[in-house]
């Protein structure tokens, strides 16, 4: 199988956690809002919004998550804010078009889990109906950031299959 560098940009993409004391200009913030707002919807009707965060918002908005350091450590933090009635799944492909764009922006990224949704919602001033679960952090990796091993990927035969669950590939 042949690939080229974009393919294996997407498969060599990993959360990094560490990031410099370093703020992002503005310039790249605005490219990264490009990449999210470009990311596809179900029915084109892209029911989100993008909360940019930072300083010691940034900080409370920790506070509505567990696992939060990378949060708390990158410089800046773009929540992902479902509108009503919008879908979930395209909450995540909207992280993902963010982390990938980072990635090739030589940026860090990682996406964080919000547990605490109403507190959320408050601290960034949603409108009724508007929830934010998901952020992703970004900012310039340190040059020790490495992503954590979890041992590489399951075998492809246990997780792709052909017209039925189960069947080979």
């Amino acid at each position: 199988m042949t690939t080229n560098d974009h393919y294996d940009r997407i498969l060599g993409l990993r959360a990094l956690r560490t990031y410099r004391d370093e703020p992002l200009p503005d310039a790249l913030i605005e490219c990264l809002l490009e990449a999210a707002r470009w990311t596809g919807s179900s029915k084109n009707l892209q029911n989100w919004s993008f909360v940019v965060v930072d300083g010691d918002q940034k900080d409370r908005l920790a506070e509505c998550g567990d696992f939060t350091d990378p949060l708390r450590a990158a410089p800046v933090a773009f929540a992902l804010v479902e509108e009503a009635d919008g879908y979930e799944f395209d909450t995540g492909r909207v992280a993902q078009n963010v982390m990938l764009a980072a990635d090739t922006l030589d940026l860090a990224s990682c996406p964080i889990t919000l547990h605490r949704e109403d507190d959320a919602r408050a601290i960034l001033g949603l409108p009724e109906g508007a929830r934010c679960r998901y952020v992703v952090a970004v900012g310039y990796p340190t040059d020790d950031a490495v992503p954590r091993k979890f041992g590489g990927r399951k075998p492809m035969s246990d997780l792709a299959f052909r017209n039925r669950h189960g069947e080979s590939w």
